[in-house]
């Protein structure tokens, strides 16, 4: 018997808002809410004996809320009901070193100058960051992670006691749990919300903070990772690794477990581990995870990010990885710091040398390589074979199935053994994973692997870790060997030993994974917000597991190497660290503009910054521009903002205010006339400039008690803009003033569809942009 849809039970969150019990809640109070989850729920199922065997999740602490396993019809009656902000499914998400400190000159080869943001901020000493992830107290971070306690970036060697402040724990529910310090003074787990989703019984290993994937530890440590010297993988990058703020305390929150169907962190346990966060203490949170863009009030990150924020504490997401296309961004939300992934100034090189007699290079310049098996010797380096015989410097011979496309892409089965067996070959990306396409490589026989790009990937080269001798090419470059291989009889090539380079030119350059705006579901807050290094991060790993995460990689390593915005994104949760540690004042919205109106939009070459494809990026791709610490300290000005205006922006996007009331927990009366363009924000975004727009904005002065700015514009051609007052003079520290950009458009420039200009506030020292976006 076909049972039907709308019977078939699914996990969903009922969202309530805020909760009204104040920041100390006693167990009665907590007691209470469960209890009124029961009743609620029991008004729809029957009974509140019923409703308890329905919800799985009670939020008590700051979020008021609970996740249950429901129908379709339960679901929709539930979102009706006067008191319940929305009904919406438990989503499942996808999670999205020692160089890139020196690159954003908080230290200048390994010497700390007296002006880095380090020094002044002591290192963020004593600030405790936690991730929500796979793993004197006046900052907390929390990554929702899971952690490797074991690692030495987590040592707490020099650490004082625990701050007072923190009302944290460790869940040792399992042999297999995690023993905190005076570093690592908390680690949690949520899983009810993923087996809520499957359905089933979860055994003793979904009982653990650990990180068994290297993803939580990967990100903690480089957010608030402790000084190890020595650390490199397999040799290479070797240098000394820490966090942004190496002062830092740290607790993960691990709410990512196996993928199932592609997804692996769900909304239900995002929650849970938001609503813990807030609870302990903390004061930056830093999540590197995230899914497709949905309306705020249907989205668990986007809901705890409000509470956190509502609460003083700077949340910071990842853009996420699905670049390059046009409106992938997510993590949409004004109250959240969304952060896009940029190159930094190190490189791992090879040549790969094509011919026999006559040697060709197919790059002018060297490119990213990454071998594990490579032998090396003084005077001739070797390939290993999987035979464990060696083939000397003559060339070997390539194979390329390229009149198959499938078969180009290297996918599992694709591959003829008979053809790969001792030859390199060459592998298109796309359609798998590229340590995937070099294990199906290996499989085959080969004894290397040439990874060429495909189009959309550009110039990004990425170093991985593979299970063979490999190198990654560019596109163009992917072209030139093809050709090759089609016009030689006996096409041959030799990949050359990987040395690390730095002070690479130009850097940054924008990753191509790094996801794009416009921002999908509020065009008028320009997203991502600012960019950070994201490409070839070396940082702790999980010793649970290879640096391939593969079962058949048995290979094991304290420091791995690791792309994404989720590598960029705690590079930023450090830096708002060590802002906290220097401005405890500072509200997180001010800290956010700090750093978004000092970034950097041109790379070391003093030229605009590129992306993959060597064209010049925008701010949808890089936001602000790349993160400078040491300028974010001394901002001049900041765009501060409150919960009230916030909730002004909901108002006026059309939330009704019943809706509002309950999400923030308090009296709420929405203005009588309100703008998405009111919204304080640090950079300014017009959706469909037709005719003239004026948008209103607020500085406060957090520079020198007297100053005075003068504002400059630049403006694309078919555009006017103007600003009133053009001078901002302040008496004192912590004064604002108000000021109005006038933007006017001719009818000539609306058959494009993009223009980009900028708001500069300058006082001779201090130099305050705001990028501007049209869109028609």
């Amino acid at each position: 018997m076909q049972i039907p849809t709308s019977a078939i039970k699914q996990s969903y969150i009922v969202y309530l808002g805020a909760q009204t019990h104040g920041i100390n809640p006693t167990s009665v109070d907590l007691d209470a809410v469960t209890n009124s989850h029961y009743e609620l729920l029991g008004s729809f199922v029957g009974s509140s004996e019923m409703a308890r065997e329905k919800i799985f999740y009670s939020y008590t602490r700051n979020i008021n809320g609970f996740g249950a396993v429901l129908d379709e019809k339960e679901a929709a009656d539930i979102a009706k009901h006067p008191k319940v902000v929305s009904v919406f499914l438990n989503r499942g998400r996808k999670l999205h070193t020692t160089r890139s400190w020196d690159f954003l000159r908080l230290e200048r080869d390994g010497v700390i100058p007296t002006d880095s943001l380090w020094k002044r901020s002591s290192f963020g000493a004593d600030v405790v960051i936690g991730n929500l992830d796979t793993g004197k107290l006046y900052h907390t971070f929390m990554l929702l992670t899971c952690v490797w306690p074991e690692s030495k970036s987590f040592s707490d060697e020099g650490m004082e006691q625990i701050p007072l402040k923190w009302r944290g724990s460790c869940h040792r529910d399992t042999d297999d749990g995690v023993v905190c310090n005076r570093k690592l003074i908390g680690a949690r787990y949520f899983n009810k919300g993923y087996k809520a989703y499957l359905g089933g019984k979860l055994n003793d290993t979904f009982k653990t903070a650990r990180d068994t994937v290297g993803h939580g530890s990967h990100t903690l440590s480089t957010a608030g990772g402790n000084f190890v010297a020595g650390a490199n993988v397999f040799g290479y990058g070797n240098g000394t690794a820490k966090g942004g703020s190496p002062g830092a305390r740290v607790a993960a929150y691990k709410v990512c477990w196996p993928p199932v169907n592609g997804q692996e962190c769900f909304d239900a346990d995002i929650m849970a581990g938001f609503d813990a966060a807030i609870s302990d203490g903390v004061d930056v949170l830093s999540v590197s995870l995230g899914g497709d863009p949905s309306e705020f009030f249907e989205d668990g990150l986007s809901i705890g990010a409000f509470h956190a924020v509502m609460n003083g504490i700077s949340v910071v997401l990842s853009a996420g990885n699905s670049g390059p296309s046009p409106g992938s961004v997510s993590n949409i939300a004004p109250w959240m710091f969304t952060i896009g992934a940029s190159t930094l100034d190190r490189e791992f090189v090879s040549y790969v040398e094509l011919g026999n007699s006559k040697q060709i290079k197919v790059r002018k310049r060297p490119m990213h390589q990454w071998k594990t098996r490579m032998i090396r010797s003084h005077s001739t380096p070797y390939l290993y074979s999987t035979s464990s015989n060696f083939c000397s410097r003559n060339h070997i011979r390539f194979t390329c199935m390229h009149h198959v496309y499938c078969r180009i892409l290297c996918q599992p089965g694709s591959i003829d053994p008979r053809k790969a067996k001792g030859k390199i070959l060459v592998c298109l990306r796309g359609g798998i994973g590229r340590m995937d396409k070099g294990k199906q490589a290996l499989l085959a026989g080969a004894v290397g692997m040439i990874l060429a790009n495909d189009e959309p990937s550009g110039n990004q080269l990425i170093a991985d870790a593979h299970f063979l001798p490999a190198t990654h090419i560019n596109y163009t470059d992917g072209r030139n060997v093809l050709e090759y291989i089609n016009s030689s009889k006996n096409p041959t090539a030799y990949i050359t030993p990987v040395e690390t380079e730095t002070s690479i030119k130009p850097a940054p350059s924008m990753a191509s994974f790094s996801s794009r705006g416009p921002n999908m579901i509020e065009p008028s807050i320009l997203k991502p917000d600012a960019t950070a290094p994201g490409v070839n991060i070396i940082a702790a790993f999980s010793e649970s597991t290879g640096p391939i995460e593969d079962e058949s990689d048995k290979r094991r390593v304290p420091f791995a190497l690791q792309s994404g915005t989720s590598m960029s994104c705690p590079h930023v949760s450090g830096i708002i660290g060590l802002l906290k540690s220097l401005h405890p004042d500072w509200s997180a919205a001010a800290i956010k503009s700090a750093i978004m109106t000092t970034a950097r939009t041109r790379d070391n070459t003093k030229k605009p910054m590129l992306d993959s494809n060597n064209k010049k990026a925008t701010p949808f791709d890089y936001g602000s521009g790349q993160v400078r610490p040491n300028r974010a300290m001394d901002p001049g000005l900041v765009y501060d903002l409150t919960t009230e205006d916030y909730l002004n922006f909901l108002c006026a996007r059309g939330y009704n205010q019943t809706t509002i009331r309950l999400f923030s927990g308090k009296p709420f009366v929405c203005p009588k006339s309100s703008s998405v363009m009111d919204l304080n924000y640090p950079s300014i975004a017009v959706h469909e400039l037709n005719g003239t727009v004026t948008v209103s904005s607020t500085v406060k002065n957090v520079g020198p008690a007297r100053s005075t700015y003068k504002a400059r514009v630049r403006s694309p051609a078919g555009v006017m803009i103007s600003v009133n007052p053009s001078i901002l003079e302040f008496e004192k520290n912590g004064e604002e003033k108000r000021f109005e950009v006038k933007i006017e458009s001719n009818s000539d420039v609306q058959s494009q569809e993009y223009a980009f200009g900028e708001l500069l506030w300058s006082d001779g020292k201090h130099n305050v942009r705001s990028p501007i976006v049209f869109m028609y």
